[in-house]
């Protein structure tokens, strides 16, 4: 089995049920599983076929619903890329990943413009069209373009589907590696499909749900618990374009809805927006709380104020997302991430793979159908995260004795802001490059509003006159706006050790909170 069977089969089961909600419009399943079947039929008119590469770069729409289900209907790999990404960015992914299309948006043909002439690879880029007076169609790639509208408009509902393997890799999701350059997480059909299921009956997802996708669908996070998830047992997707407080509440009251998931810092946002909103979230049932540990004082506050259950849980890239969840039929454990969700199997082991028995911490592993088959193109990096069956996560962990998981530490050095990852070596490498700057170091600092904020450390060279803003602004032609260092020191050399590594304690110590 895999999501696009199961869609047909949903909609067998509910053909005029509302699949998603867009701009306070409703689509049935019915209109969602035509518009797919359709949007598959016209890329295989257009030459492509199972085992392509094609990218999906879209905001939270339609557009990503009918892209990424009419993609795997004909069997391709989908590469969702956050579409706020640089040309830099988004250039290396679509050359790693060997993408042959591009499915877009008009707001974004500027941006593919800038690195059509480094993508000989890419054969149509496919407008998704938003706005009326966008002029795409006299681009200097308008001889690649073609229509989504159109392409779903116009394609066949007589599709033969190809034959798919639940082993065939149906998503690369890139991750930010410690290295600095994304690594490409090879997710089967079987991976995606199997994490969906296990999250919609583990959180009783049922036919009357409608699930708030206000979280970024390029993420794994919104895409597994807020799309996929939903529409594995018929319920419905409320689609927010952009996260705000007002437009939740708004849309939370409107069409009543159950479950809500979000980053903490969303949550703090809806908190303390909360005056006069209470009401709004009546309807419901389940918050959902991933991407950053949530702090327990936030927790309970959202919980008091809004009188709903928040269930955190955790997950990676790597495990499709979701390895573990606060159960919703046993005690929830403020600050935990919970227990195993069904199927999958969460350890704490010490440095030699041994399980350590609970209280002690030691790094988390984990097992089961919804694990990457390896990174793309990257055997080395592949035989250093799976062994032996499991997935080592990099983070720190441990467990009770009722098999509730605690997260300790992150990641070596990862800094979390507003939820995304951002590795210190990213932004690093950026600033690296300025002529002006021999050392650079980067650490993550609290954030009242993100939960973390990116700080460098920089030596000049010995004449060198440079502003703080002038090297924001150099990360800004470079770097996604979250990876932005929100502030720069200037320093005369980097702390380090006897044998020259930089030492990220002392440069934390020198920060004044």
């Amino acid at each position: 089995m895999n999501l696009s069977d199961q869609l047909s089969i949903t909609t067998r089961e509910n053909p005029t049920k509302t699949a998603y909600v867009f701009q306070d419009q409703e689509t049935s399943y019915q209109e969602l599983e035509g518009s797919i079947t359709k949007f598959a039929a016209s890329l295989r008119e257009l030459g492509y076929e199972k085992g392509d590469h094609i990218a999906l770069v879209t905001g939270n729409s339609p557009y990503f619903i009918i892209g990424l289900y009419g993609a795997l209907r004909l069997g391709l790999t989908v590469i969702p890329i956050n579409p706020i990404y640089t040309a830099d960015e988004m250039s290396y992914i679509l050359k790693n990943g060997d993408v042959k299309a591009v499915i877009t948006m008009d707001l974004f043909v500027e941006t593919f413009e800038q690195m059509a002439h480094d993508l000989p690879l890419i054969e149509h880029y496919i407008i998704a069209e938003t706005s009326p007076d966008a002029d795409w169609q006299n681009s200097k790639l308008s001889d690649k373009m073609k229509s989504f509208t159109s392409l779903v408009k116009e394609g066949s509902l007589q599709f033969d589907r190809p034959t798919i393997d639940e082993e065939d890799i149906a998503v690369i999701l890139y991750t930010s590696g410690t290295t600095g350059a994304p690594k490409g997480a090879m997710l089967s059909h079987k991976n995606i499909y199997s994490n969906a299921k296990d999250v919609a009956d583990y959180l009783q997802y049922d036919t009357n749900d409608k699930v708030i996708a206000a979280l970024p669908m390029f993420h794994v996070f919104c895409l597994t618990v807020s799309l996929n998830a939903p529409l594995m047992n018929g319920g419905t997707v409320i689609i927010v374009p952009k996260f705000s407080p007002q437009e939740t509440f708004r849309v939370a009251s409107k069409w009543q809805a159950t479950v809500f998931a979000g980053v903490p810092t969303m949550y703090n946002y809806l908190l303390q927006s909360s005056e006069g909103h209470t009401e709004d979230f009546h309807s419901v049932r389940l918050c959902i709380s991933g991407g950053a540990s949530m702090p327990v004082a936030l927790l309970k506050e959202f919980e008091n104020t809004f009188n709903v259950m928040v269930s955190e849980g955790y997950g990676l890239s790597e495990a499709s997302p979701v390895t573990c969840f606060n159960p919703l039929d046993r005690p929830r454990k403020a600050g935990s991430i919970g227990q195993s969700i069904w199927n999958v199997e969460n350890r704490v082991v010490d440095e030699l793979g041994e399980e350590l028995p609970p209280g002690e911490v030691g790094e988390l592993v984990v097992r089961g159908p919804n694990v990457m088959k390896g990174y793309y193109k990257l055997d080395e990096e592949t035989a250093v995260a799976l062994r032996d069956g499991w997935l080592y996560t990099g983070d720190m962990a441990q467990v009770d004795e009722e098999g509730y998981f605690y997260i300790v530490d992150r990641k070596k050095d990862m800094i979390l802001v507003g939820g995304y990852n951002v590795y210190p070596r990213e932004v690093e490498e950026v600033l690296y490059k300025h002529p002006n700057i021999t050392e650079v170091a980067v650490i993550g600092t609290p954030d009242p509003n993100l939960g973390e904020a990116v700080q460098a450390f920089v030596v000049l060279n010995e004449a060198s006159a440079v502003t703080e803003q002038e090297l924001v602004d150099y990360c800004a032609r470079h770097l996604a706006k979250y990876k932005l260092p929100t502030s720069i020191d200037f320093l005369d050399e980097l702390p380090k050790n006897t044998t020259g590594k930089i030492l990220r304690k002392s440069l934390r110590q020198r920060v004044t909170y």
